[in-house]
This record gives structure tokens, C-alpha cells and sequence, in this order.
């Protein structure tokens, strides 16, 4: 590197740490007002580096290329699966002369830049992933508490819209400083990036070892608990986990701030439908992040059906952004999950724990803590079947598969103590007056 070339390379990160000081902690993007959907590489291609074995199946850019290509041509993008995102193990095991992160040439022989411009091109957005510590969980160049400035430039200049930083082979003390840090630097940047961080994760998740009044602030979404996992007990040990903590967790979410219950292993090898139709209910309950991480070059009709099911989309993707609850556990090994929906809407989950059969379960929406006194019409989310006329105090018979859930959406066509029916017309304002527990 000639002395002229390091000098502006210099002066140019001297330039952008000067502006970096006019910065607050808030991140200051305006992005992901409601939750995120896309596509991720980790569950499904984890580190897999080998490109001369396994051309097919590798971390390289012809992976992500593909993938983008897919989310377009077979409807994923239309439906808001937008984000393209690369995981671990996509750069060279060292920094360039100048100290910066660089892919690896072979598997990413055009660079970061060319491949953001390709998914541009196709009107989605590239994510990328970084780690707050000297190596990455893979073992790549990490980003350190010196390089967070230059790393954040880095990915501004590549025209990257989202950055996940990792907390591998970092300290207590340096995630607390090295977080928010990446916060400013994000937003000095000048570009939109949305900001995923993995600092809960390393902290327990829950207070008073997290901060959660300072994560919404600098972080658009973050992950709280262990690494998803191919097999549905991996499935259910997030689900109980983020059902324990409920109370903590739930009032955190909300558009622009959004707990991360991490990937939808839906069409890999762990599930079967039913339990793959039971992901997906109970991630959109939850609020949560939609990133696929499957294989779209096969993923089975099957699959994509769930994944696709238009229904389910609007209302992981409701305005409000409220996270859902679980409200109940019986000892018939059924839960009841409940997440309230603008315009006086909601969603129910009848969830299934059992082993043996298919489980009527007979309640009414006074049980569920319904209040008002209205008539509903209920849409079943996966049947599209309709239940008109169902007054509170009514009962009725869901039948759950094993390990399967029963989603309805359900919404006020009249109230009683009204003298006019309506559909979905409430303002906002009214919408929490009618909502089943408090918001």
C-alpha cells in the first residue's frame, strides 16, 4: 500500500469518527416498524466453506445469489421476505492492509459490494454479520472495539441494509461499551443499516442482567436466547422459554424494536407439518422476526404453503406490533396463545403438547379472557374456514392434532350494546379499549 493511499484512508476515518461525536446512543433509522422477513443462511448452511465438494450448498455468492433469485421468482419477495442475509463465515481469516474486513476471494470473488448491488437490483436487501469480539463464532476477523468505526464504514461503502453483530469471544464489559458504540457508528454512517444484536443472548436474556430500556433504543431487534436447532425440541425449548419470561419480554416489542426468537426452520429435515404449521403460528404470536433458513432452490410445496400463508403474514406484520401471550396452560396439555391485532382485532393459538391423538378442546371466549360484549367472526388461519355469530359466552370445539395448533383471527362485526354492525373499523385509540389483556 503506497504511503499516499494509507494517508486518505486515514484522514478518512479521522473525518468519520469526528461525526461520529455529534451522535446520540438512539438509533436514529426509522426501520423495521414492523417485524423483519427474509431470508438467513445460518440453520440451514451453517459454516460450510467447502465450494470445491459441495459447490451447491457453500457460504459463497452464487449461495446468495440464488437465494435472491428464488425469493423473487417464486413469490417470497412479494409477500415481504425482503432481506437476503449472510451469516458466519463469509470472510477471509484476515484483514486487508489497510484493516479492513474483506470476503473470502474465492468464495466471494466479486465482492460484497457487486453482490449488494445484485440483490438491489432485484428490490431486496442485504444483510450481513459481524461479531463484537476478536474472533468471529467461526473464527474470522472479529470486530473489535478499535475497528467498530471502520467496520461500520465498511459496510455503508458495500451498500449492506442490515448488520447482525454476534457476541462471540467478547467480554461483559466490551458488549456494554461495544453495542451501543456500533449504534452511533451506524447511524454516522449517513446510510440506513437495521441493527440486530446479539447482546442479550450473552447476558441471559432477561433483566436485570439486560438492559431492555436501552436495547430498544439502540437496537432494532435482538436476539435473547440459544441458537435454533433443527428438531422440535429445539422448537419448544424457545417457546417455553420465551413463555416463562413473558412478562419481561413482551412489553420490550414493538415497531422499530423486536425480540428475535431466532430463525423458522420450516422445510429443513426436524419438523413435520404439523409441528412446521405450529413454528409459524407461534412465531407470528410472538411478534417475532420472520427470517426463513431453508433451502428455496427445494423447499417442498408443502412447506412453502405455511410460509407463504397470506393470512398469517398480515398478522405477524400487524401495525401495532404488539408480542402475544400465552394466557393458558391445561392439564389436558393444550395452551391457549392470544396476541391482540389492531381495529379491534386478535389471534388465538390452540396449542397441542400431546402425543397420543388428535385433542378436542371445548372453551369459549369468556374462558379466554374476552370481555366485551360483541358478536366475532372467526377466520381459521390455515382452513380459511369461517365461524360467523360467536358471541363471548358461546362454546365451542377446536380439534388439535398432536403437536399441531388450531389459529383463528378473529374480529368484532357488532357490538351488543351498539345499533349498527361494522367490520374492521375502529381507530387505533379505540382498538385498545377491546383488547383481551391490558396493553
Amino acid at each position: 500500500m503506497g504511503i499516499l493511499s494509507h494517508h486518505f484512508v486515514i484522514m478518512k476515518l479521522v473525518v468519520f469518527i469526528l461525526a461520529l461525536a455529534s451522535f446520540c446512543h438512539a438509533l436514529e433509522n426509522g426501520l423495521m416498524r414492523t417485524p423483519p422477513m427474509g431470508w438467513l443462511a445460518w440453520e440451514r448452511f451453517r459454516c460450510n466453506i467447502d465450494c470445491k465438494t459441495d459447490p451447491q450448498n457453500c457460504i459463497s455468492e452464487k449461495l446468495f445469489m440464488e437465494m435472491a433469485n428464488c425469493l423473487v421468482t417464486d413469490g417470497w419477495k412479494d409477500l415481504g421476505y425482503v432481506y437476503v442475509n449472510i451469516d458466519d463465515c463469509w470472510m477471509a481469516k484476515e484483514r486487508d492492509a489497510k484493516g479492513q474486513l474483506v470476503p473470502d476471494p474465492e468464495r466471494f470473488p466479486s465482492g460484497i459490494k457487486a453482490l449488494a448491488d445484485y440483490v438491489h437490483s432485484l428490490g431486496l436487501k442485504l444483510g450481513i454479520y459481524g461479531d463484537l469480539g476478536n474472533h468471529t463464532c467461526g473464527g474470522y476477523p472479529g470486530t473489535t472495539l478499535d475497528r467498530i468505526e471502520q467496520d461500520a464504514l465498511t459496510f455503508a461503502e458495500w451498500g449492506v441494509d442490515m448488520l447482525k453483530l454476534d457476541g462471540c469471544y467478547s467480554s461483559a464489559k466490551d458488549q456494554a461499551e461495544g453495542y451501543p458504540r456500533m449504534t452511533r457508528a451506524l447511524n454516522a454512517t449517513g446510510r440506513l443499516i437495521a441493527y440486530s444484536c446479539s447482546w442479550p443472548a450473552y447476558r441471559g436474556g432477561i433483566p436485570p442482567q439486560v438492559n431492555y430500556t436501552l436495547l430498544t433504543n439502540i437496537c432494532n431487534l435482538w436476539r435473547n436466547y440459544d441458537d435454533i436447532q433443527d428438531s422440535w425440541d429445539s422448537v419448544l425449548s424457545v417457546v417455553d422459554w420465551f413463555s416463562k419470561h413473558q412478562d419481561d419480554l413482551q412489553p420490550q416489542a414493538g415497531p422499530g424494536h423486536w425480540n428475535d426468537p431466532d430463525m423458522l426452520i420450516i422445510g429443513n429435515f426436524g419438523l413435520s407439518e404439523e409441528q412446521s404449521q405450529s413454528q409459524m403460528a407461534l412465531w407470528t404470536i410472538l411478534a417475532a422476526p420472520l427470517f426463513l433458513s431453508t433451502d428455496l432452490r427445494t423447499i417442498s410445496q408443502s412447506s412453502q404453503e405455511i410460509l407463504q400463508n397470506k393470512l398469517m403474514i398480515k398478522i405477524n406484520q400487524d401495525p401495532l406490533g404488539i408480542q402475544g401471550r400465552r394466557i393458558l396452560q391445561e392439564k389436558s396439555h393444550i395452551e391457549v396463545f392470544l396476541r391482540p391485532l389492531s381495529h379491534s382485532a386478535s389471534a388465538l393459538v390452540f396449542f397441542s403438547r400431546r402425543t397420543d391423538m388428535p385433542y378436542h378442546y371445548t372453551t369459549s371466549l369468556a374462558h379466554l379472557n374476552y370481555t366485551h360484549n360483541a358478536i366475532y367472526e372467526v377466520q381459521d388461519v390455515y382452513t380459511g374456514d369461517i365461524i360467523s355469530g360467536l358471541k363471548i359466552a358461546d362454546n365451542f370445539t377446536v380439534v388439535i392434532n398432536p403437536s399441531g395448533v388450531v389459529m383463528w383471527y378473529l374480529y368484532p362485526i357488532q357490538y351488543l350494546d351498539q345499533p349498527f354492525p361494522f367490520r374492521n373499523k375502529l381507530h387505533k385509540s379505540a382498538a385498545k379499549k377491546f383488547h383481551p389483556f391490558p396493553l
